[in-house]
């Protein structure tokens, strides 16, 4: 069929794999191409086959999901990633949502969830599993009351303000520019823009406030 979403599935549990790909198989407009049961082996069929999504499992061996998908981002391919994990923890939720992944669900809701959300990643939109909406919404009031205590957040264009984010992962500027498509000039000059916007003073302060308020960034 033309125009079918390409997907990958990488997930160490081979029964639990199998059970996606039988939600999957639902849906004619979805192909699985590829199955595999680490994150390296994920990583080196994405960057061969380049499908529509890839579906990752946060917990497995040589690499993790998260880390894939940052290295998805980082050689930035046309991949739309969507993070399964059986916990419900809000940090692990927020290293996701602060890294730029699409899509995450719940193991649990995966047979209900997985449908609605590939076709809602490869067209753009987020998707997180409804019973996670708890951490949604703490990160929403989490970023009114940073932007209520540092008003001049309002300042920075979007570019800085992703940049912003990428400082809270501790990312160097040579990686920022790496994963923009920049110079590391260029970023240093976004950095010494942010300390200025945001009255910021000192060689390691930027860091601090991007590490400090990482979660409500």
């Amino acid at each position: 069929m033309k125009n079918q979403v390409t997907v990958l599935i990488a997930d160490d549990h081979p029964i639990f794999r199998k059970g996606l790909c039988e939600v999957l198989s639902e849906d004619v407009t979805i192909k699985v191409v590829a199955e595999v049961g680490d994150g390296l082996a994920a990583l080196e069929k994405l960057r061969e086959l380049r499908p529509a999504a890839a579906v990752l499992d946060l917990d497995m061996p040589r690499m993790n999901g998260l880390q894939v998908a940052k290295k998805v981002f980082e050689l930035k391919l046309p991949v739309a990633v969507v993070i399964l994990t059986m916990h419900k923890e809000e940090l692990l939720f927020n290293e996701a949502m602060n890294a730029g992944v699409p899509g995450f669900l719940l193991k649990e809701n995966a047979a209900n969830d997985l449908l609605n959300c590939i076709h809602a990643v490869v067209k753009g939109q987020p998707f997180i599993s409804p019973a996670l909406s708890s951490f949604l919404l703490s990160r929403k009031s989490g970023s009114e009351k940073l932007l209520g205590e540092k008003p001049e957040l309002e300042k920075l264009t979007p570019s800085e303000r992703r940049i912003l984010k990428m400082i809270a992962e501790d990312m160097t500027s040579k990686e920022i520019a790496d994963r923009l498509g920049l110079s590391p000039h260029t970023v240093e000059n976004h950095r010494a823009k942010i300390c200025e916007r945001l009255n910021l003073r000192g060689s390691h302060s930027l860091l601090k406030f991007a590490y400090d308020n990482k979660s409500r960034l």
